[in-house]
């Protein structure tokens, strides 16, 4: 009934089969909710007529809603849905053009980052805040999520390269947000109709609540969780930004069907620099040190996602697309190390780029030598692309070799994004050790952005096990806890969605939650866009999405 419906105004493809409906019932997350039906848009009019025709039902009674997706990477559960799931990347991935001698591109959010990367490297150009999944993700989710990554030390995550979205909202119709200086958005406020409504009562809830929203804000140096308002107004410039609110939104707020970008021109050149540390005594005093040195990446990964790399060695090295012996022999001086000093107990990759190859490894010889004789730390030197390729491949793909490879586990992302301050890593990862070894059910790899006090933490859990679930529960409560007494963020750059919905109150507090619940209702009253993520997500709910073996 409903894909007749819809197949009346609809260009694009409607899918109601088993088999697609099973497809689309999965992201990188815990969990497994299956659509009623999933559609992919041909161009914008589809997502126009189809938000139209959402919201009419929905006003009618119907139960229904719009759940946007694209790459389908998430680890929240952030774009499934038991309605409608809307896919673009079938369609809609297109770059639709390049201004300013290719400092600036307009794209859809259908189109993979790997193939956009080669797109913009013509012109000389890069987006810097792709995240580990950047072979697989796409550019709709990382507006979304507000992805970062491993340059999110010096360039900052998704929400810095945005200039402009296109997003259609509640009424089914195209709207263009972007930075407003105070006679535009003041002009803005004086208009009737959607946008006008929007722009009046998003600046009388910040203007209203000052203080709670500052009191809110993370102490931090990155948050991909609630909603940012904390950066729409800026009273000192007179700028209104209702970008910032909407990248980060897992399209709560509406659809978004194309996105402007400013680029960067990145440094030509790197050398890594790789240290082994065979415990954690002095990573606090680590991390300072190297910090002076200005890195432009600061990375890490500990013994387990080291032992995922040699467990599964062939894999790593065919997702490398490395010749199996040449990549071997390259590693012949870590087995030496290995065979002579013991698995490290956490490894690090600082990076350092500059306009000339010598620059470059100046400084990372520099830093280099100031870890090895201060510290006495077992280090590497990097000195090429293809050097460093095997470190940053530990480092990007043990999620991808643990999910895919380790039989009768399942990865669990439930506890991978937290943030606490960089000088307190050193107390706090012991900390974190401490609960996660007292559950015997669960393997895991600990990586990270060391610079920005970010971890992932990536747990392996057997379905069949009856206490999966007990044990996510109290893992969760009791990391989160951990998290929240060191005043860090539950999530730094993979959003809530359905995973930490239930604990984004106890991080930011009832009233600024409530202001959350409101900025929803500012945009979609009616609940049309992905409900139940980000907030209004209870523990039962949350837990009742995870599907356990039989």
């Amino acid at each position: 009934m409903l894909k007749g419906e819809i197949h009346s105004f609809f260009k694009g493809d409607i899918e109601t089969s088993a088999k697609a409906r099973d497809e689309y019932s999965r992201d990188a997350s815990l969990f497994r909710i299956k659509p009623e039906l999933v559609v992919f848009p041909k161009d914008m009019a589809d997502v126009c007529n189809l938000v139209s025709f959402v919201a009419k039902k929905k006003q009618e009674g119907a139960d229904i809603s719009l759940t946007a997706r694209s790459g389908g990477t998430d680890m929240t559960g952030g774009p499934l849905s038991d309605s409608i799931v809307m896919v673009f990347t079938r369609y809609m991935n297109r770059l639709k053009g390049f201004a300013g001698a290719g400092e600036y591109v307009v794209i859809e959010p259908g189109m993979y980052y790997r193939d956009f990367d080669v797109e913009t490297k013509k012109h000389g150009f890069i987006l810097p805040s792709y995240p580990a999944s950047r072979e697989m993700c796409a550019i709709g989710g990382m507006v979304a999520n507000n992805a970062g990554g491993e340059k999110n030390l010096k360039y900052g995550k998704t929400e810095r390269y945005v200039k402009k979205i296109t997003m259609v909202l509640r009424d089914g119709k195209p709207h263009v947000f972007k930075p407003m200086r105070k006679e535009e958005w003041e002009r803005k406020m004086r208009e009737d109709g959607i946008e006008g409504d929007i722009y009046r009562r998003m600046r009388d809830l910040i203007v209203s609540h000052r203080a709670i929203i500052e009191k809110a804000r993370p102490a931090v140096s990155k948050n991909s969780s609630g909603y940012n308002i904390w950066d729409v107004l800026d009273e000192n410039r007179g700028m209104f930004d209702l970008t910032k609110v909407i990248v980060g939104s897992q399209g709560t707020l509406g659809v978004i069907t194309d996105v402007t970008f400013q680029l960067v021109r990145p440094n030509p050149h790197a050398a890594l620099v790789v240290l082994f540390l065979d415990d954690m005594n002095n990573l606090g005093e680590i991390i300072k040190r190297m910090m002076r040195h200005k890195p432009e990446s600061f990375e890490s990964y500990d013994n387990h996602t080291f032992q995922v790399a040699v467990k599964f060695f062939p894999e790593f090295a065919a997702r490398l697309k490395s010749n199996f012996f040449k990549l071997a022999v390259s590693f012949f001086p870590e087995i030496w190390m290995i065979l002579t000093g013991g698995v490290p107990k956490l490894v690090l990759l600082a990076e350092f780029t500059a306009k000339t190859e010598k620059e470059a490894r100046r400084m990372a010889e520099k830093a280099e030598k100031d870890m090895r004789v201060s510290f006495g730390l077992r280090t590497k030197i990097a000195r090429t692309q293809a050097q460093a390729e095997k470190y940053w491949a530990m480092r990007r793909e043990s999620f991808n070799l643990l999910r895919k490879r380790v039989r009768g586990l399942r990865a669990a992302p439930f506890i991978d994004d937290f943030v606490v301050q960089p000088e307190q890593v050193q107390e706090f990862l012991p900390q974190l050790e401490k609960i996660i070894n007292e559950y015997d059910d669960l393997i895991y790899t600990v990586a990270g952005h060391m610079g920005d006090g970010n971890f992932h933490v990536i747990p392996l859990m057997d379905q069949k096990n009856k206490r999966m679930k007990q044990t996510i529960c109290e893992v969760g409560r009791r990391v989160y806890d951990l998290v929240l007494s060191y005043h860090g963020s539950i999530s730094g750059e993979h959003n809530d969605g359905l995973v930490r919905g239930p604990y984004v109150k106890d991080m930011f507090g009832k009233e600024m939650y409530e202001l959350f619940e409101e900025t929803k209702r500012i945009f979609d009253p009616d609940g049309i866009f992905n409900p139940g993520k980000k907030i209004g997500v209870s523990l039962e709910k949350m837990l009742g999405y995870i599907k356990t073996a039989s």
